[in-house]
């Protein structure tokens, strides 16, 4: 049977320690949420991230803004927030509504604010290997793996899906800690033959089942970034937990596992950005 992964208790304990370190701050941190239109999910994770930085001593403004926003006065104000400097990070919610483009948004925040790691500039150094942020998602599932001591060096990992949120930025993570990644998608051949290889097996797609027993190597480490609402209701990932359990070494729940450390390295970025603006 496999050990959970228990990322919620692992991110209580990581928000101890950012609250002692925004506390000895000379300001406490202070994060600016900008969130465009109505959408229930967005409004749920943005309460997340408010509630989290309460509980950690970080200062948060939340800008409300229309669905019907123009893009030009979204710009204006992040061209605005990169100039306040009560702001130490930056965070647009996505996704943004219909008719928005988002890249020049996200392009738009002020690379020193950056707290999501999307602007290009942290996105090139992080492929530098000289990150000044660490995208969350990532950042979250190597803590994660660390503070169960499950090595990677030396060790084949597999990656599903190749966004530029997950897994991408992952990829090259596990490459600077020396694992040998194999980055899968949505036009690999034979992926089975492939993730059954994988000592540590990462899937983040958003496809409810998609990671079966069979796909497993008995042993491995599998780690379920995504999160499914089903039609009843339930929350899912993309792992067949009933069955993986049964063959994996750890394995994350969902929900509780990689989300909890998602924010908290949010939280830790923005306590990074106000040492860095302070130097």
């Amino acid at each position: 049977m496999a050990v959970k992964l228990d990322g919620a208790a692992l991110a209580a304990k990581l928000k101890e320690h950012i609250r002692a370190e925004a506390a000895a701050l000379p300001r406490s941190p202070a994060l600016a949420v900008v969130l465009a239109g109505e959408d229930p999910a967005s409004q749920v994770y943005v309460r997340g991230k408010e509630q989290d930085c309460a509980q950690c001593g970080i200062r948060t403004q939340t800008h409300r803004l229309p669905a019907d926003v123009r893009q030009e006065d979204l710009l204006f104000l992040l061209a605005r927030l990169n100039q306040d400097s009560d702001v130490d990070g930056i965070l647009v919610q996505l996704p943004l509504p219909g008719g928005l483009d988002p890249r020049p948004v996200l392009h738009a925040v002020s690379p020193e604010k950056d707290v999501d790691c999307f602007h290009p500039l942290n996105v090139g150094l992080l492929a530098l290997g000289e990150p000044r942020f660490l995208p969350c998602t990532p950042a979250g599932i190597l803590e994660l793996l660390d503070a169960y001591e499950v090595p990677l060096r030396g060790r084949y990992c597999a990656v599903i899906g190749r966004s530029h949120l997950v897994g991408r930025p992952l990829a090259q993570l596990l490459t600077g800690r020396d694992g040998t990644v194999t980055l899968c998608h949505s036009r690999t051949k034979n992926l089975s033959a492939l993730t059954r290889q994988a000592d540590v097996l990462i899937s983040a797609v958003g496809r409810p089942g998609l990671v079966t027993a069979d796909m497993v190597k008995p042993g491995a480490t599998v780690v379920d970034v995504a999160i499914n609402r089903l039609p009843d209701g339930k929350l899912t990932g993309d792992v067949d937990a009933s069955t993986v359990e049964a063959v994996a070494s750890f394995l994350t729940p969902v929900p509780g596992g990689v989300g909890p450390m998602t924010r908290v390295c949010l939280l830790k970025n923005v306590l990074r950005a106000a040492r860095l603006r302070r130097r």
